[in-house]
């Protein structure tokens, strides 16, 4: 029998880029939450290997409004809650070297500028001048959206952490999820490597990890792990302010795309082509020659740049490239938000206030449609062209 003052309102699994923000929302709105979390700190899993990047630049309305709402959170955390998380808007720039990404980028246009997006096309001259260091050979032009941005993951999850806590929320780490116990089409126990609790909702938001999780509660998530590397740079004087993205699929990769921090570092990451999948989270040898090659393609100027590190993380990837966000058929309380394809990051602030919407039951008029493009009981089928 769980002891009552091991019930919960809200039970979250996973102290990531979803987990933890949702935390901080559950809790500042006055409800009782439990975070459980395998590893010993919080964002010690994906989080911490995302480079940063925070962009409403998406083909989708769901992506592009819950985005929207990230970066107003992330563009104001500073000045609402004290915390430095390295915020800066230096915008991201989607290049074109050949015309099937200019007519990608340009059909997009349509649908980004219908939700709101200041962004635009810019022809090889007026491209340049946002980024000047971009190979001119072959240049046709690119999208801009100067309000996107970037954050430190490490920081900003911690940030959310402290004031989750300060807000009531609880966070037990190094405590995996074993079993849950399903009752009348409900989870009533959450049975963990050390306790058992109990709560009226459970939230499924253990990134790469989510598909395992399902499992306990007989479900078969279509969330798998695919495996990117990413690496950093020496510090050099600024130079370059947008992420920049190049979508133009290779032999061995696809998209690539790399920013200058505010600190000076370039950082960088490429989308393998065929996709890694599993948890292998080792780093290659294969990395940085593959990488390389296309960052001196794009910029020349970073031929002599020293690389300091490079990592490897997991993208919990679906079938469509876009998330699953909503309530399980059954258990009818397990609430997913899994299969961020990557982008838990910047997802995570708009996600969290959306589930927390759904937990209170007070939908707004615009997240039906937002919820209908991420539903778990869609088809699964075409792709996401910018993920």
């Amino acid at each position: 029998m769980t002891k009552k003052a091991n019930h919960y309102d809200v039970i979250i699994i996973g102290a990531g880029s979803i987990g933890t923000p949702t935390a901080l929302f559950l809790a500042k709105n006055g409800h009782k939450v439990l975070v459980l979390e395998s590893v010993p700190s919080v964002g010690q899993g994906s989080n911490k290997r995302a480079i940063g990047g925070i962009r409403a630049t998406h083909s989708d309305p769901a992506k592009i409004r819950l985005s929207l709402r990230s970066i107003e959170i992330f563009s104001t955390w500073k000045e609402t809650y004290g915390d430095e998380i390295e915020w800066e808007e230096g915008g991201y720039a989607f290049v074109a070297y050949r015309q099937r990404e200019e007519k990608i980028l340009k059909d997009l246009l349509v649908t980004q500028k219908s939700f709101g997006l200041d962004i635009d096309w810019y022809d090889q001259e007026a491209f340049l001048k946002i980024v000047p260091d971009l190979n001119p050979d072959g240049l046709i032009g690119g999208t801009f959206s100067p309000h996107d941005g970037s954050a430190s993951p490490l920081l900003a999850t911690h940030a959310f952490y402290i004031h989750a806590q300060q807000a009531g929320a609880d966070f037990h780490f190094s405590e995996a999820v074993t079993s849950m116990v399903v009752s009348n089409g409900k989870v009533t126990q959450v049975i963990t490597d050390k306790d058992t609790y109990s709560a009226d909702i459970v939230i499924n938001a253990a990134g790469p990890w989510a598909a395992e999780i399902g499992k306990l509660t007989g479900l078969d998530l279509p969330v798998r792990p695919d495996s990117h590397e990413a690496a950093i740079t020496e510090a050099v004087a600024p130079f370059l302010k947008p992420m920049v993205v190049d979508i133009r699929p290779t032999e061995d990769s696809s998209t690539y795309y790399f920013y200058q921090h505010l600190t000076g570092q370039i950082i960088f990451c490429i989308t393998p082509s065929p996709s890694i999948w599993g948890f292998d989270s080792r780093e290659t040898s294969s990395f940085l020659p593959l990488v390389a090659r296309r960052m001196l393609e794009i910029m020349p100027r970073l031929a002599n740049i020293r690389v300091r590190r490079t990592w490897r993380g997991l993208y919990p990837m679906t079938p469509d490239g876009f998330p699953i966000i909503g309530w399980a058929q059954e258990p009818s309380n397990l609430l997913l938000a899994v299969g961020m394809c990557g982008q838990g990051f910047m997802l995570g602030p708009g996600v969290g206030e959306l589930l927390t919407r759904m937990v209170e039951q007070r939908l707004e008029p615009e997240d039906s449609e937002v919820l209908s493009i991420v539903s778990p009981n869609r088809k699964f089928i075409g792709q996401e062209a910018l993920k």
